[in-house]
């Protein structure tokens, strides 16, 4: 088996907002949500930190996600700054828990990175390894003033997206418009002294546009599809894709149905009707290579259980174990070892140690 690392997975907010034990096996997690209805995806979940370890999935960039959303949001969210980031404390200590009880390990530098993919490099057992994770806050709004960033910076915070969905604080998202504005102007001058990776996902066009043409500094897109294949502006148009490739950028190829087929409809489209498979996640890594002329700069950011489980994900997919297929699917494409190894992890592992001091 390969060595995948997943850049997105939200796997606090699984635990905290989901009630989600991912030290249980999938089937006991899914088993207690037999009979529960206030999610979508209950019964459906694909990750646990069993099933990363089964997939030789060692490594993972994992969020902080609390959304802030003013009265004239109708967007699910926090009613406060200042709620949204006591949710994300609430998170963060999660994570302590997780790495006091040997389930998972921070990653903050680069002698620590080396370390850490050096144990999964060793063949012994994967089920007594520790998940290693790169720390990134999905959406900017949870951040009261500019000084509440370096407090996550010293918490181990090492990348950040400004946006998610909606208007924010400091940037606009996904179906939004909007630009940046002084406070998200700010936000990047900080982003850039602290040396953080910006993740340039969930912008909307004018702000993604605005960002680009101020930022200078390290920059991914840690889940985000091609917009020529999947027609909506959750994806990147070529000219994007093309932007961020030019400033050594990654992109990780998200796994969330309607984002990787045009005409789903969620609630509605069902994987195995809309015959929504693996490979079509292929067409999409094959889109950036093409473009580009290499394989150096697209990866795997799943999303897996990022507010969606095995009802809008490829049917041929029953938990983050399966990314394994990835391999063979790239494989019957033409791909080689080599290439095969940059998508699943080695491309953002070595734009990872690029960046961590």
């Amino acid at each position: 088996m390969k060595f995948i690392l997943d850049a997105h997975l939200d796997l606090a907010m699984n635990a905290l907002e989901w009630n989600r034990d991912l030290t249980k096996s999938i089937s006991s997690i899914n088993h207690l949500e037999k009979n529960l209805k206030d999610k979508p995806d209950r019964g459906n979940a694909t990750v646990s930190l069993e099933e990363l370890r089964k997939g030789n999935i060692g490594f993972c960039v994992s969020t902080l996600i609390a959304r802030f959303v003013k009265p004239s949001n109708k967007l699910p969210g926090w009613n406060s700054p200042e709620q949204a980031w006591a949710q994300i404390q609430g998170q963060l200590a999660w994570y302590n828990v997780m790495e006091k009880s040997g389930e998972m390990i921070q990653i903050i530098n680069s002698k620590e990175l080396k370390n850490h993919l050096k144990l999964w490099e060793n063949k012994t057992d994967n089920k007594k390894k520790p998940i290693g994770y790169l720390l990134s806050l999905e959406g900017a709004d949870s951040i009261i003033k500019i000084e509440y960033l370096e407090k996550l910076y010293n918490q181990g915070l090492r990348a950040i997206g400004p946006a998610h969905y909606g208007p924010g604080t400091y940037a606009h998202g996904t179906n939004s418009k909007g630009g940046i504005g002084i406070k998200g102007r700010e936000l990047l001058n900080k982003i850039d002294e602290l040396n953080l990776i910006l993740d340039v996902t969930h912008l909307c066009d004018l702000s993604f546009w605005e960002t680009i043409n101020f930022y200078k500094g390290k920059l991914w897109a840690s889940h985000s599809n091609c917009r020529s294949i999947v027609p909506n502006e959750r994806q990147f148009t070529d000219e994007q894709i093309n932007e961020i490739i030019s400033r050594g950028g990654i992109i990780g190829m998200a796994l969330d149905a309607w984002m990787m087929i045009p005409n789903w409809k969620k609630g509605i489209s069902s994987p195995k009707k809309s015959g929504l498979i693996l490979d079509k996640i292929i067409d999409h890594i094959d889109h950036i290579c093409q473009l580009t002329g290499n394989s150096n700069h697209v990866g795997i950011g799943s999303d897996l259980d990022g507010g969606f489980g095995k009802e809008q994900c490829p049917s041929d997919l029953n938990s983050i174990a399966d990314l394994q297929k990835i391999d063979k699917l790239l494989t019957n494409r033409g791909y080689k070892k080599l290439d095969i190894e940059k998508i699943l992890s080695k491309n953002f592992i070595n734009f990872i140690s690029s960046v961590l001091n």
